[in-house]
């Protein structure tokens, strides 16, 4: 079999990433497959069928081998896949798990391998480490948007993520709107790189009780006002109801010189070098 016919953990394991280098994997939605110099991560992977895919799963879940980290950043499905998890969880048998504290017990995976995570925590989990981030999302209109904490018995169920390491830092942001103090403490853990949602919220969707995320004006002010340099759009692409444009991403950027967006590929993974 050649490389490119492995399924993408395995050809991502044979890339030679140096510190200072993360390869990074789109996998459709929000799901991320992260190369560090000493840890490969996995960010919600959402591996399952599903009716409502407009992308197919990207591999199968027991494809996913090689895995240090799993983060889970909340528990819509498209985030956290009661399904492939724990297959994900047998298919690398040393990885470790990070979820918002009230999902330890949600992942079935043994809880003894999952590190539940709050906004301002952190955990070094090898060469790895992992700073929670608040996010403001909900379960539905009425309720979002906010950190759900009732729904988390007063704890935060909604996270993003500043992953570290080999001298290169990646913000994935979970879904989120924007909130006071969300740049600036995304900035205070200075990222290179944010994997940042551009579908955005409107009256029609949330009719349907589709709870929105930053906009891709948002996201590319957040980007700017955190300090990054670079944005990569993500969850615009799964669902037929829920979309969003990064190539509007792309313009808006333009009022932000210092900014560089990349609208990534599912089919191939791309090497971002640190220039800090």
């Amino acid at each position: 079999m050649t490389v490119d016919a492995l399924p993408a953990p395995a050809r991502l394991a044979e890339l030679d990433v140096r510190a200072g280098e993360v390869a990074l994997w789109w996998l459709g939605q929000s799901s991320f497959l992260l190369r560090f110099d000493g840890a490969t991560v996995l960010v919600d992977p959402f591996l399952a069928p599903h009716d409502d895919r407009l992308v197919p799963p990207p591999f199968a879940a027991d494809d996913a081998v090689g895995i240090d980290v799993v983060a889970v950043t909340h528990d819509h499905l498209d985030h956290l896949d009661a399904e492939s998890l724990p297959v994900v969880a047998a298919a690398s048998p040393g990885a470790r798990f990070v979820a918002p504290r009230p999902l330890v017990d949600r992942l079935g995976v043994d809880a003894g391998r999952v590190t539940g995570l709050q906004p301002g925590d952190a955990a070094d989990l090898g060469a790895l480490r992992i700073h929670a981030v608040a996010a403001a999302h909900g379960d539905l209109p009425a309720d979002a948007y906010g950190f759900s904490r009732a729904a988390g018995d007063g704890l935060c169920r909604f996270l993003g993520y500043v992953f570290e390491a080999g001298g290169v830092r990646v913000y994935h942001a979970g879904d989120t709107i924007p909130y006071d103090g969300l740049a600036d403490a995304v900035r205070e853990l200075r990222p290179d790189v944010a994997l940042l949602p551009v579908n955005g919220r409107d009256e029609e969707r949330e009719a349907l009780g589709i709870v929105g995320n930053l906009d891709e004006r948002e996201a590319v002010e957040l980007a700017a006002a955190a300090g990054v340099d670079l944005l990569v759009p993500m969850h615009y692409d799964m669902f037929a109801a829920n979309p969003g444009s990064p190539g509007t991403a792309v313009e808006l950027a333009r009022d932000h010189p210092q900014l560089a967006v990349l609208i990534a590929s599912r089919e191939r993974p791309f090497l971002y070098r640190s220039t800090r």
